[in-house]
């Protein structure tokens, strides 16, 4: 005897019988211990973007800060978080790195001081200590904003404090530094009521840049993940914008050790500053950035855009 099913039944047994298709993994390096500015990447994990667009996504920060453009390039990692700047100097290097996306499109380095302190302009640095944490670009930046007053890099002593920038202000070991987040360092010394004032490079001289980007290998970019990977990053970013409080809530939900108020503060001033369009990016503005990094020495030959930045297909 032959047996009708209703065709919702049989399309419900059909799946139930059917095997799920396994979502694609991928890795991705951070830049750092997870924080704030990490936030679309996790609201894309936390609410099911990366699921929904078939990706199993693993985030694993480093040991070493340096090391996750280096582990791609090398094809021992798929995807990190980088630094436009470090790209540019890494590219020239010779690693086949390419920037497939954006995360965090505006610079989040700054020059500060004590809000209340000697220095009211930049110009007042001149036989001042700048502290800093990592030579080479945090130089140049520097260098560029002394040039718009008539200084350089003679007229100050540079001291390496080791990454532990706002305290060496706090302490009177330096009278400014360079390489302060301006959604950290900041808010950092405000909470303990040493509020600090921000020099912002974009406004001093320096071209505007991305500050977080997403890197891979130059060969690897047909790899089909990799679009819907960016394609969730940016709903991730429409959530966070649309639902601030909801996705704090999600961000704590799976960091409960950064619900304090140093992160609820850099959540809130990181917020405007991600990349509303992931995939997209600038070229005249990154060919501004490389002419910059050229006439400051970091980099020796300005290169075609499409060596070391694209928009995925």
């Amino acid at each position: 005897m032959l047996y009708r099913l209703p065709l919702l039944s049989f399309l419900a047994l059909v799946a139930f019988n059917s095997p799920t298709l396994a979502a694609d993994k991928l890795t991705v390096l951070l830049d750092w211990f997870v924080n704030p500015d990490h936030a679309p990447l996790i609201i894309a994990k936390e609410k099911g973007f990366f699921k929904a667009a078939g990706l199993d996504v693993t985030l694993i920060a480093p040991s070493d800060p340096s090391a996750p453009p280096k582990l791609v390039a090398a094809g021992k990692a798929e995807l990190a978080v980088s630094y436009q700047p470090q790209l540019h100097v890494q590219v020239e290097q010779g690693l086949p790195l390419i920037r497939i996306a954006t995360l965090v499109s505006t610079p989040l380095n700054s020059l500060v001081v004590l809000k209340n302190g000697p220095i009211k302009s930049i110009k007042d640095l001149k036989g001042k200590k700048v502290g800093f944490s990592v030579g080479g670009f945090e130089d140049a930046v520097l260098s560029a904003m002394l040039n718009k007053y008539g200084l350089n890099l003679k007229d100050v002593t540079l001291i390496n404090v080791n990454f532990s920038l706002s305290p060496s202000i706090v302490a009177g070991k330096v009278d400014a530094v360079i390489g302060a987040f301006r959604n950290f360092e900041l808010n950092q010394m405000d909470i303990i009521n040493k509020p600090g004032r921000a020099f912002y490079p974009e406004e001093e001289g320096v071209p505007p840049y991305d500050e977080l980007i997403i890197v891979a290998h130059k060969s690897k970019t047909r790899d089909k993940r990799y679009r819907r990977f960016v394609d969730a990053i940016e709903q991730a970013v429409q959530y966070l914008v649309n639902h601030p409080q909801e996705s704090w809530a999600a961000f704590i939900g799976a960091h409960k050790n950064l619900n304090d108020e140093l992160n609820k503060r850099a959540w809130r001033d990181t917020m405007p500053r991600f990349a509303l369009r992931p995939a997209a990016f600038d070229r005249a503005r990154y060919h501004r950035f490389s002419k910059f990094l050229k006439k400051q020495g970091l980099i020796k030959n300005t290169r075609p855009i499409s060596d070391y930045a694209i928009e995925l297909p």
